[in-house]
């Protein structure tokens, strides 16, 4: 069989349970659900590093954060120069067209990373400086395409409706569907397969910006979600924990108290991004049999992480809870290989590291060293049924602290560097996270153990997390690993001094 070609779709902020193929409620994802049939669907698919950089460090390496380096938000560092084997490099080499179109969310910003073009929006990139895009050239794509269509002009804006990228006021979006940039990403990925190189066969990245803020789909989307029963708020008995941070009222607050009516809207923004994302996907799959591609194309789809959306008074992502952490993890081989797994669901942890090693090896390529992720080919195949890992560690550095997690998929201990709280759910009783097992006394033997696993997890971590064997908070806070921010630095001075 010749090499198969490889699509690689990452959106951005989508919770893991947001797919009717998980048994959400109210969220329709019919096309997603196709593709979870056409493959496998990984039920407990994790982002360790939940937000945009480290998030998307792991997606095009393969490495956990220990070895990738990032264990927090830091923007400015240059990526290539940190991150030299990426998963797009990788296909290259191996004789592949590779194209990425959509978010990269890396700097500097239009770097090619091993891809032979991008075609680049990343949201709200082209709100740069103007000192800076003049000496960058930081403009994405979308908003000058935008400005070219008719009726739009030299001032079309993507921010013409006024909501902010971290808000969570929501509104239909200001023009027509056709303008809006999902399903700009969807018309790129078409025109690009007419231009294509015929005789390679291709990887191609396709990253959507939304379901992240802006909430605004178009208005069939919004309405479709609008009368859904009225919102009501997640709560448990340890929210407390950060009430340091809470910021009542704030519409764009990682946490506080807001009305239940504006969640209620940004709950139908949210899911209504959702539906047009699902809408795209399978426009793209139908282009892909007028193609002729389909039948050999891998399609594998993920999130760099999820979305709080209000559970326990949490918006955004970073924090190690569910809504947060956990994302979609579909792939499926190619319809022409006869023996792959189809519609099996798999509940062993898996996370975005482990994407790169599973996607070269079902194309037949060699996975770097430098990867620590694990390849799923095998269950992807049909051949196997084994966990690739008894328990994620996941951690990201927020609210002056880093909050260090662990999970089997069953079980989840919490331990936040600053404080030293700690928090323990079992997810198998208790999947929205409402009671915190630390401090109910039958349950003391449970949180030692779990304990004692971090302990093991972070004992030769150079903040110093472990002291005389025991947690110890209030170690330094470092967004980027010793060894990251060494070629960090390199990179910069070599920028420097030429």
């Amino acid at each position: 069989m010749n090499q198969p070609n490889v699509i690689l779709i990452c959106v951005d902020e989508w919770r893991g349970d947001c797919l009717s193929s998980d048994g959400h409620p109210f969220v329709e994802t019919p096309h997603l659900d196709e593709l979870a049939r056409q493959g496998v669907r990984f039920s407990r698919g994790y982002s360790a590093t939940p937000s945009c950089v480290p998030a998307r460090a792991a997606l095009f390496t393969g490495q956990s954060q220990e070895r990738h380096g990032r264990v927090g938000y830091n923007d400015g560092v240059p990526f290539h120069a940190v991150h030299p084997v990426t998963v797009q490099d990788e296909f290259r080499k191996g004789g592949y067209h590779t194209q990425a179109i959509g978010k990269m969310h890396v700097w500097p910003e239009r770097s090619r990373l091993g891809f032979d073009d991008v075609i680049l929006h990343d949201g709200y990139l082209h709100h740069a400086r103007r000192e800076h895009r003049q000496h960058f050239g930081l403009f994405d794509d979308y908003v000058p395409w935008l400005r070219r269509q008719p009726g739009m002009g030299p001032d079309a804006e993507y921010f013409d409706h006024g909501v902010n990228c971290n808000s969570i006021v929501a509104r239909p979006w200001d023009k027509a569907e056709n303008l809006h940039p999902t399903h700009w990403i969807g018309t790129q990925a078409i025109e690009w397969m007419h231009r294509r190189d015929p005789v390679k066969p291709f990887f191609l990245y396709l990253s959507f910006h939304r379901p992240h803020p802006p909430y605004d789909p178009p208005s069939w989307a919004f309405e479709q979600y609008l009368n859904l029963p009225a919102y009501e708020a997640i709560e448990g008995n340890w929210e407390h924990h950060w009430d340091e941070h809470r910021q009542d009222g704030d519409y764009q607050a990682s946490y506080g108290k807001v009305p239940n009516h504006v969640v209620h809207r940004a709950r139908a923004g949210y899911y209504g991004l959702i539906a047009q994302i699902d809408l795209q996907i399978n426009r793209i799959k139908e282009s892909l049999a007028d193609f002729g591609l389909l039948d050999d194309t891998v399609v594998a789809f993920t999130s760099d992480h999820g979305e709080m959306m209000g559970d326990h008074h949490m918006f955004r992502k970073a924090v190690p809870y569910e809504g947060s952490a956990r994302v979609p993890f579909i792939i499926a081989d190619s319809p022409a290989v006869q023996t792959a797994a189809r519609g099996t669901v798999v509940e062993h942890v898996v996370e975005l590291r482990d994407i790169m090693p599973t996607l070269l090896d079902l194309a037949g390529l060699p996975i770097p060293d430098s990867v620590d992720g694990k390849s799923l080919a095998s269950i992807v195949r049909g051949e196997s049924a084994l966990p690739v890992r008894d328990i994620l560690h996941g951690e990201h550095v927020y609210w002056g602290q880093n909050l260090h997690w662990l999970t089997d998929g069953h079980h989840k201990y919490i331990w936040g560097s600053g404080r030293g709280t700690e928090e323990l759910f079992n997810l198998d009783a208790d999947p929205q996270e409402r009671t915190n097992l630390a401090e109910d006394t039958a349950s003391q033997g449970e949180l030692q153990l779990w304990r004692e696993r971090m302990v093991e997890t972070l004992r030769d971590r150079e903040e110093g997390y472990v002291v005389d064997g025991e947690l110890t908070p209030g170690a330094p806070v470092v967004a980027m690993l010793r060894h990251a921010r060494e070629k960090a630095a390199a990179a910069m001075a070599q920028v420097s001094s030429s």
